[in-house]
């Protein structure tokens, strides 16, 4: 019975102690003995229209992402990059075995020559009627019909180099090419597979620049705009802090099965990956909030305490709950303090509950 009354003995000193600290407004009891006064700077609570952040999910997009693929038909004989090798435009990435292709080449530019000489031969002929028509030994019939021949004849010279130019244009394609600076991010075939028209190859991203792709509700896309600035944390790399982007498209559906719509959204950082997670902070709805400045909160045993200047110019130690810090070295303040009380901003620590105070300018 002795220890359980020890118990409940201690139990309620604690609730008293804590009752005195955190619900004080000044009814905390004063120290007895007589104490110096201390010279401080106090600054009224304020109460101020304050908009808290929204945070909005998304992941880190390249952006340009391309899966190349060739016009040529033919098997792969060389694969000359492997996943994360960096390119430059226009480096070669793999071969195809050109055979079937140079046949096609040499065949259109045999057709090119046939129709190059039946071009000249009809153009001496259409000369020839010319000259006769002039004398009077040709009719205008046979003069048209020489120049109809002449011009099917040009019109079909036209179409073999055209043919020839299309054949050589995928002739270039069986050295397979980057199409921008980047990296490789994977190697879809392997050497002696069929490469085919449309059959991708390899898979490239830009590394020059990133977006980052955000997940917006519906309730939340108003408050994007095209040229928004927003500041973006990175949950693999909190290292590099708030890193700036610009809001360069907002995709005008939303996902059927979420609800939800993209916002894509240009980094200002070069070095980046795709893949990574992160999150963009745009300001939310506005809201009265009570404010002090940040140096007038001490932390003391994971409680946050104020020293607040009560109407008989002591102190009082007042219990508080914080929340955001904001700009211009001020903290939020949810419970325990009430607007216009005048809290000591310099002290260096927490004094006895009835200290005098001398306020400095």
């Amino acid at each position: 019975m002795r220890g359980i009354h020890r118990i409940i003995t201690l139990a309620a000193a604690t609730t008293l102690a804590l009752a005195s600290l955190g619900c004080g407004h000044d009814e905390a009891e004063l120290a007895t003995a007589d104490l110096p006064p201390l010279t401080v700077r106090t600054q009224a609570v304020e109460q101020v229209a304050i908009a808290r952040p929204i945070e909005i999910r998304g992941v880190v997009q390249p952006a340009w992402r391309s899966a190349v693929s060739s016009r040529v038909t033919g098997p792969i004989i060389e694969i000359l990059v492997e996943a994360g090798d960096r390119i430059r435009e226009g480096q070669p990435l793999l071969k195809i075995q050109p055979e079937a292709i140079t046949g096609q080449v040499e065949q259109a530019s045999g057709a090119v020559a046939q129709a190059q000489a039946a071009l000249a031969l009809a153009e001496r002929n259409f000369r020839r009627f010319e000259a006769l028509h002039s004398d009077g030994a040709a009719s205008d019939l046979e003069l048209d019909v020489a120049r109809m021949e002449y011009e099917r004849a040009r019109g079909a010279v036209e179409q073999a180099e055209g043919a020839l130019q299309s054949v050589r244009s995928v002739a270039e394609e069986a050295v397979v090419k980057a199409p921008f600076d980047g990296r490789v991010i994977d190697t879809l075939a392997e050497v002696g597979e069929l490469a085919a028209p449309g059959r991708p190859l390899v898979r490239v991203e830009s590394s020059a620049d990133h977006e980052i792709w955000l997940t917006v509700r519906a309730t939340d896309i108003g408050r994007f705009q095209t040229g928004q600035r927003l500041d973006v944390l990175l949950d693999a790399r909190p290292d590099l802090g708030s890193i700036e982007a610009t809001v360069r498209e907002i995709i005008p559906s939303a996902d059927p099965a979420t609800h939800t719509f993209t916002v894509k959204a240009r980094l200002a950082d070069a070095s980046l990956m795709s893949g990574l997670t992160g999150r963009a902070l745009v300001a939310g709805d506005t809201a009265s909030r009570l404010v002090v400045p940040a140096g007038a909160v001490h932390r003391r045993g994971g409680l946050e305490l104020v020293m607040v200047r009560a109407a008989d110019g002591t102190t009082r130690t007042r219990a508080v709950t914080t929340g955001r810090k904001l700009e211009g070295h001020r903290i939020e303040i949810l419970a325990g303090l009430d607007e216009g009380e005048d809290v000591v901003v310099n002290a260096p620590a927490p004094v006895p509950d009835g200290t005098p105070l001398e306020v400095s300018s």
